[in-house]
């Protein structure tokens, strides 16, 4: 069977693992923050906080901001549950919006139509790690009659003025937006390193902020890191240092835990020397589907590259034409049955339980259940070999012509 997601552990991993293993310094340490570093400046952001997961990520910063009840959050109906999850944490409405025509992200159109006085956040999300119109969405917050409609409850939703831009950009590390990387074009974009990401940590995630002159970014690092710390107003390593008092610390808030840690950093280090190949390999695994599937009627392939803006290459996510939700998951079965491991991203939020029970329904959002209808996402990570792809491939064309025959 080919799998669809492996991670890429080999020995070099294994290695810097042990070695940090061995250094007596396995939680927050100076890996993480080496690895903090670095990632700001691949990135080209202004500073990066390294976590257990993009989603605590996403709430820290919703909640750095203020957000709470009575406020609404605008995100996707296409998405990851995570996207609306964390704005229910902090008790806050999510506002889904409708996706575009011609892609998987979330419709410039469609948040105009939703904003509204209590709006204090937009989370797009880059689906599959294509970038969604940034510059687009950044003029529209700052537009006049929208900054009109602000209404600001905190201290940092005054000192910002408008509605916080947050992409969720789990998919998107190493994207291009007009020629920027991803982590560099909102206010701030959060990354995720899970065991299937193209850069893993096996389990975090990565805030990038890029908030400009009217806040101190070391101030915000400094409480979200205290956030992720149970509120502590130092870290084990700040205590560690020289000089007989410092053990000692305050607990500033009730916060969370969730903070990364150096045995994942040490794997995060890896995988980040080395993105620069692991993008090339995708790039060739894209090519080579399109160039087997632009000789189909019935396939419609996604787009990684235009002027200027590139994927992350995360996601294949292939669509079959004028075909039904049970055709679509017959035809997984049938590649599953010649031995290749497909997959289906994203169920549409209004499909889930946990928020048709809270009133979405599916039928408001109609490209969105359009394009999940007929989706398959294939295999894509860097050990898949060529002869793997010409076997994925042969098992797609076979079960959809089945199906459709």
């Amino acid at each position: 069977m080919i799998p669809f997601s492996p991670p890429r552990i080999d020995q070099k991993i294994v290695d810097k693992v042990a070695e940090v293993l061995l250094s007596g310094w396995i939680t927050t340490g100076p890996k993480t923050k080496q690895f903090e570093n670095e990632l700001a400046t691949y990135l080209t952001c202004e500073k990066v906080i390294c976590l257990n997961s993009a989603t605590a990520g996403m709430e820290l910063v919703l909640r750095w901001f203020g957000i709470q009840p009575g406020d609404e959050v605008i995100i996707p109906a296409y998405t990851y549950c995570a996207t609306a999850n964390v704005v229910m944490h902090c008790g806050a409405t999510p506002v889904m919006v409708d996706i575009n025509e011609d892609d998987f992200n979330i419709s410039l159109e469609k948040i105009k139509a939703a904003v509204s006085p209590k709006t204090k956040a937009i989370i797009p999300v880059d689906i599959g790690g294509w970038p969604c119109d940034y510059d687009e969405l950044m003029k529209f917050v700052k537009e006049e009659s929208v900054l009109n409609m602000f209404q600001p409850r905190t201290e940092n939703q005054t000192k910002l003025g408008r509605i916080l831009v947050m992409a969720d950009a789990a998919h998107s590390i190493g994207a291009k937006y007009k020629g920027r990387q991803v982590g560099a074009v909102t206010d701030v974009a959060v990354f995720s390193f899970h065991a299937v990401k193209n850069l893993t940590t096996a389990e975090g995630g990565a805030v990038a902020m890029n908030l400009g002159a009217c806040f101190d970014v070391e101030q915000i690092y400094q409480e979200l890191n205290i956030k992720s710390l149970h509120g502590q107003s130092k870290d084990a390593l700040a205590k560690s240092k020289a000089g007989g008092g410092n053990w000692r610390y305050d607990v500033i808030e009730p916060g969370f835990k969730c903070n990364m840690m150096d045995i994942q950093a040490a794997i995060g280090l890896v995988e980040l020397e080395r993105y620069a190949s692991n993008l090339e390999r995708r790039k060739a695994i894209f090519k080579h589907y399109e160039s087997v599937f632009e000789k189909y009627s019935w396939a419609i392939r996604p787009t990684f590259k235009v002027e200027n803006s590139e994927s992350s290459y995360h996601l294949y996510m292939l669509r079959i034409k004028n075909i039904s939700e049970e055709q679509r998951d017959e035809i997984i079965k049938g590649v599953f049955d010649r031995m290749v491991s497909v997959n289906v991203h994203f169920q549409p939020l209004p499909l889930l339980t946990a928020y048709k029970s809270r009133g979405y329904k599916m039928e408001d959002y109609p490209i969105a259940y359009a394009k999940y209808s007929n989706e398959i996402t294939l295999p894509v990570y860097f050990s898949l070999s060529n002869s793997d792809l010409v076997k994925v491939t042969s098992a797609v064309v076979e079960a959809v012509e089945t199906v459709l025959n």
